[in-house]
């Protein structure tokens, strides 16, 4: 019910994330979405990838810190107010969103956000209950 994440801390020169994408590379791995968060010195990339059992191992072999943690995927339509409708529902439950991003817009037109909250069991649990699709399969959502 949850999709894995890979997040990879990364000094802040030039070239690091070249090394981290010919790690990938290399290892064949497709990066499925990613995004990026840093500051002066250092940035840490989140990544979902087409195979992250075997990224992890790659990019921890290569010297990379890598860790992983599990974020809520939904799909919802891509409209405005989608992801509103979501948050609010969260909202009135009490859940922080400690961040969130947006994966990609489906041929359905539907958009795929990634949630990062505290209690990932109950956020899901209130989110089936309200209709609202989960997806563990990203590269496959996309597709459809």
């Amino acid at each position: 019910m949850f999709v894995q994440q890979l997040a990879v801390f990364l000094e802040n020169r030039k070239g690091r994330i070249n090394e981290l994408t010919k790690v990938l590379s290399h290892n064949n791995i497709d990066l499925v979405t990613l995004s990026i968060a840093d500051t002066n010195d250092f940035g840490i990339l989140r990544a979902v990838t087409s195979d992250n059992a075997l990224a992890l191992k790659a990019l921890k072999e290569a010297g990379f810190t890598v860790t992983t943690a599990e974020l809520i995927g939904i799909e919802v339509g891509d409209i405005p107010g989608g992801l509103h409708n979501v948050l609010e529902l969260l909202d009135k439950e009490d859940i922080s969103i400690e961040y969130v991003y947006s994966f990609a817009h489906t041929k359905d037109k539907n958009a795929i956000i990634l949630l990062r909250v505290k209690d990932q069991n109950r956020a899901a649990a209130i989110l089936e209950r309200n209709k609202i699709k989960l997806i563990d399969n990203l590269a496959a959502a996309a597709k459809k």
